[in-house]
């Protein structure tokens, strides 16, 4: 059976975030790009960020466009404080608040530890970690004076059950659901929710460079035999922000059953 696009596994929503701002790292492909349309087709205005993909950002943007939604584009590398802060200031500026924050950006250095050097281990960290605390401490003040916000971070199965060649990226994303658990305690009071998602493997540009048998075999370790796609997270983060209002410091798996 053919899987279905992120297009046509669109179902029509209300424009239930009509008026509403979301500000999403790393958000021109994958993950983020498929969390950008869903939001932008429930009527929120999407600040897309970029680190340096901006081509693939402006077509975010013009997909947005087409189905009348409204998106600017905010290059920066979260990773760095500076320009994380920044990214969030220069959303604040020109949309003049910030409803939703998705923590998106991401990457891999996969390499045992006895290997891994220092810069591969920062720049995980930096990347997946850091920057959502950098995003969220900047946001914090504008959402506590709105006594609203919700925040979702994306972490991964890696973060619950680890994987052979990433200590880094294991403990960045475990970070996320401990860093998501006390944000939650500490913003309720304020009506800001924080929750993660943690996907299993997705098929996204990481899969292009592997080869076609051990793609097999990745499909053969999860228990439904295929990889997640990019609407199917989307849809979830769409639910937390649109219908989870009594939904904090929790985290949704969605991995075909490969941790359970």
């Amino acid at each position: 059976m053919a899987t279905a696009t992120f297009s046509e596994a669109i179902v029509p929503a209300s424009k239930t975030l009509a008026g509403k701002v979301a500000l999403i790292t790393g958000a021109s492909r994958g993950i983020g790009r498929a969390i950008a349309l869903e939001l932008a087709d429930r009527g929120a205005t999407i600040a897309i960020n970029c680190r340096s993909s901006l081509r693939e950002a402006q077509d975010v943007r013009d997909e947005i466009q087409q189905i009348g939604g409204e998106s600017l584009i905010f290059q920066g590398n979260v990773a760095n404080k500076l320009e994380a802060r920044k990214v969030v200031q220069n959303a604040l500026d020109a949309f003049e608040r910030i409803d939703i924050l998705i923590n998106n950006a991401g990457i891999t250095r996969d390499r045992c530890l006895r290997k891994m050097t220092d810069d591969e281990w920062a720049d995980v960290i930096d990347t997946n970690l850091n920057s959502a605390f950098y995003c969220i401490r900047a946001v914090l003040p504008s959402m506590i004076e709105q006594n609203f916000g919700r925040i979702v971070s994306m972490s991964s199965f890696v973060g619950q059950k680890g994987h052979f060649g990433q200590t880094n990226y294991a403990a960045s994303k475990a970070g996320l659901i401990g860093f998501t658990k006390s944000l939650a305690w500490e913003m309720a009071k304020y009506n800001i929710t924080a929750n993660v998602i943690a996907p299993g493997f997705v098929d996204t540009d990481m899969f292009n460079a592997i080869a076609p048998d051990r793609l097999e075999q990745i499909k053969e370790e999860i228990p439904m035999h295929r990889l997640g796609q990019p609407w199917e997270i989307a849809k979830a983060v769409a639910y937390l922000i649109c219908d989870g209002d009594y939904i904090t410091g929790q985290q949704i798996n969605i991995n075909g059953g490969i941790y359970m």
